[in-house]
């Protein structure tokens, strides 16, 4: 069968609904957090010299930045066509054959394929402190901007590994020479600079917004992340949990004949966003529970108030059947309990993954299908069935604002 065909005779046979193959990224830096329900023998499935995986993708078009030893499809989710692992096409293609049939016509005029992706992020230590390239200076180096969201589910955080603490920009008493002098002494010493920021302990059950420039260090906690197609990014510190970062990923993504000067890298923050007395106010993003339409489920947005993507948590009560609507194209994650979604009447969260092998628990639904509604079972008489959903920038029910 040839692929065109395949992608559409896949897309009509689900409803407009796709599901689709975990996406495991290994990265040779940090500790894995161990939550990502991926049997233990299989955290160093790329090999020791890539390091241990730390994240799990969902509808990604984008391919990782892993260095030289990157697989070509890294990071890219694939589209299930049947029951063999092997039955299989990459979901950026169906993207491109199926086009507004899939994610609607205004992200497929604007963007030309699904703009965003989410992650479980899932380390043990602290990440270092670092910031994502705004879209204008992404794209002098031919890549885009990253603004990213995170919501800490209670389901994934049996533990908070080691540090549940994450930093936020600087201090508002801070100057732009304190910041560069210790960027300055990136090869000499460790340079501390986390001692400039400002800490919050995590809160399971909310989240943040971080916008493209402000320079943050992600705590140990597994996060889910929906954010922009891009893996961008500059690293300020040095030295984390006794493990040496090399000053190349504090240049690694600025102009060539800008990589030794400071005063670009330190051109590149958001000034404003990352000295904000009032930056818990304005960034920090409780849930905020949707209008009841049955009694059967509860739908709350978890990340919202920015131009880029937004999340909803999704419940389904025990032994309930629900249909339930939106307004745009979303991927998402069940990572609690079993029933039926859609037309697949295998859905599940996933216990303990091999690698490679299929899994019942993420799909990507069409702008088409969201609007007609989702039917869904939870089987369960006990458990409730909570489904991550992820979405493009063009929801007209996302919040725009806190409340």
């Amino acid at each position: 069968m040839k692929m065109a065909s395949k992608i559409r005779e896949t897309f009509e046979r689900g409803e407009g609904i796709l599901r689709l193959i975990p996406t495991f990224v290994p990265r040779n830096f940090g500790k894995p957090g161990f939550r990502l329900r991926l049997h233990p023998d299989d955290y160093f499935a790329f090999g020791l010299s890539r390091g241990a995986i730390c994240e799990r993708w969902f509808s990604s078009v984008n391919k990782a930045l892993n260095g030289p030893e990157t697989r070509e499809d890294e990071g890219m989710s694939y589209v299930s066509a049947g029951k063999d692992v092997n039955d299989k096409f990459l979901f950026k293609d169906a993207c491109e054959e199926l086009g507004a049939e899939l994610i609607g016509k205004e992200l497929f005029e604007q963007y030309g394929t699904w703009p965003m992706f989410a992650k479980f992020f899932d380390y043990g230590t602290p990440l270092f402190h670092h910031m994502h390239l705004k879209e204008e200076d992404a794209l002098r180096v031919g890549m885009h901007g990253k603004p990213e969201c995170y919501y800490f589910p209670h389901q994934l955080n049996n533990h908070l590994g080691e540090f549940p603490v994450t930093y936020f920009g600087f201090d508002p008493s801070v100057t732009k020479e304190e910041i560069k002098a210790r960027l300055a002494d990136f090869e000499q010493r460790d340079n501390r600079i986390t001692e400039l920021s400002r800490a919050y302990r995590i809160a399971l059950g909310t989240g943040w917004y971080t916008p493209p420039g402000v320079v943050h260090a992600p705590g140990s906690v597994l996060t889910y992340e929906p954010q922009w197609n891009s893996d961008v990014n500059s690293i300020f510190e040095n030295i984390v949990f006794g493990e040496i970062y090399s000053r190349d990923m504090l240049v690694e993504h600025c102009p060539a004949d800008k990589k030794n000067d400071l005063d670009y890298v330190i051109s590149l923050m958001d000034w404003e966003a990352n000295i904000d007395p009032n930056y818990r106010e304005k960034y920090y993003r409780p849930p905020i529970t949707c209008e009841q339409v049955n009694e059967g489920y509860i739908e709350k947005w978890v990340c919202y108030a920015n131009a880029f993507v937004g999340a909803k948590e999704l419940t389904v009560l025990p032994g309930q059947t629900v249909k339930v609507k939106d307004h745009t194209a979303y991927g998402c994650i069940i990572i609690q309990g079993h029933g039926k979604f859609g037309v697949f009447d295998d859905a599940e969260a996933a216990g303990m993954l091999r690698f490679g092998q299929l899994s019942g628990d993420e799909y990507f639904v069409s702008e088409t299908a969201a609007r007609n509604g989702v039917t869904i079972t939870n089987n369960s008489r006990w458990e409730p069935m909570v489904i991550l959903k992820h979405f493009g920038p063009n929801n007209p029910e996302m919040p725009k604002e806190l409340k």
